[in-house]
This record gives C-alpha cells, sequence and structure tokens, in this order.
C-alpha cells in the first residue's frame, strides 16, 4: 500500500474518531430534556363541605388553606349531596347575610350565604342551603369567582348519604337523580335527570320496570327495588 493510501486510511479512521467523541461528548446535552412541571394558576380554588363534620374547606390547588363552620339542611331538607360549580355571585337581604353563592344544583335553589342566625351555624337546621358566619361568608365571596367546583359530601353510602330512603311522588335529591341514572343507562327512563321524581315519565318509567322484574306495582321506590337496579349498601 503506497504512502498517500496509508495517509488516506488514517485522515478516515482519525475522523471517525473524533466524530465519536465528539457524540459521546455533546449529544447527551442535545437530547436530554428537563421535565416541566405544568404551571398551575396561582389561584385555582375548590370547595368541599363535608354535612356531616357541618364544615367547609377552601382549597387552592388541591391543598385545604381555610376551613369554616356551616348550617346544613335538616333531615326533612336535606343539603343536596354530590359535585356542583358556583354559578351566581350576588349581594343579596339581609337575611342572607348580604353575600349568596348559588351552585347548580338542578332539582333546587341552594346555594353558601350568611344567616340572622349565627347560632344556627354548625348544625342541621337550614333548608338545604349552607349558612356561615357573616364574615365568614364575606371573605369566602370576595375569594372565590364563578366556575369554582363544590364538592359536597356526608353519610356512608355517597348519593344515598345515610341510607336508603322510600322515594316517593314529590320527593328530590341526589338519590333520585342517581336512580334516574340507572334507568336511563338501562333504557328506562327517556327524560332529564333531574333529582325531582315528578319529572315527566319517570313515574312509568318505574311501573315498567316493576312489571318487567316481578316488583309489586308501586308509586314508591323501596330496598327491594333498589336492590333488583343494582345498588348495594355496604355496612
Amino acid at each position: 500500500m503506497g504512502t498517500k493510501n496509508r495517509f488516506k486510511l488514517f485522515a478516515a479512521a482519525l475522523a471517525v474518531m473524533i466524530t465519536a467523541i465528539l457524540i459521546c461528548t455533546f449529544a447527551p446535552h442535545r437530547v436530554t430534556f428537563k421535565a416541566i412541571k405544568p404551571k398551575l394558576p396561582a389561584n385555582s380554588y375548590s370547595i368541599l363541605i363535608d354535612t356531616d363534620e357541618k364544615l367547609l374547606y377552601l382549597l387552592n390547588n388541591g391543598i385545604p388553606v381555610k376551613k369554616y363552620s356551616v348550617a346544613v339542611g335538616k333531615s326533612s331538607t336535606p343539603s343536596p349531596l354530590g359535585s356542583y360549580h358556583i354559578t351566581q355571585k350576588s349581594h343579596w337581604g339581609e337575611g342572607f347575610g348580604g353575600y349568596w353563592l348559588g351552585i347548580d344544583c338542578p332539582w333546587g335553589i341552594y346555594g353558601i350565604h350568611g344567616t340572622t342566625k349565627p347560632c344556627s351555624v354548625g348544625y342541621p337546621l337550614s333548608h338545604g342551603c349552607f349558612r356561615m358566619y357573616n364574615s365568614d361568608i364575606e371573605e369566602l365571596y370576595k375569594t372565590v369567582p364563578v366556575g369554582t367546583p363544590v364538592n359536597i359530601s356526608g353519610g356512608e353510602y355517597g348519593a344515598f348519604g345515610n341510607g336508603w330512603r322510600n322515594l316517593g311522588p314529590g320527593m328530590y335529591g341526589r338519590d333520585v337523580q342517581v336512580v334516574q341514572i340507572r334507568l336511563k343507562d338501562i333504557g328506562y327512563f327517556k327524560g332529564y335527570c333531574n333529582g325531582r321524581y315528578s319529572t315527566a315519565g319517570f313515574l312509568d318509567s318505574i311501573h315498567k320496570f316493576q312489571h318487567d322484574f316481578g316488583l309489586p306495582a308501586s308509586d314508591y321506590i323501596n330496598k327491594k327495588m333498589l336492590s333488583v337496579l343494582g345498588f348495594v349498601m355496604m355496612d
């Protein structure tokens, strides 16, 4: 092999070696990416209300930052369980402590407000709304915007709260709504699942289900029918 060819081979080998060194030295810096956490809004509020504790928790980016005592609904007029949003902020009259935060509950008008009966705060004495001390509702009103999520829980049995109740005409609530949803899922109910027993077509869907599954005809949804619908209450 001539000197010229040997020089060419040496130059080629040297070039490969230099390229390999450069790749090993600099490539990691070009292809390694730093993990970037999504930037959350500085204030992303949500509200959690526990009707058993009679407490309202204010959360910011999922972290509790404040808690307030509230009055909740009586057993005859329970507070709505479920997930909602604040859809209205208003300055209401003195009986509401001056401030009103309305939620989008489909079966009635419910909200968070102040009261002229501060002794009721911390007890199940309202008509379903959540009463706060007037200074507390003013603070909350100024903090949370329209659109804030509101999650309301209570009892051991989810939508059924502290237990099943016989559901009949004129009744309303989250338990009525989940029965509507179940009957709709299996093709019996065609209407709007608004949590009101009086909804058009709901009673007809109950009677048809009872007939098809050999249950006694009744305007009431009892524990047996709930069980056939697939609802199981765990102790």
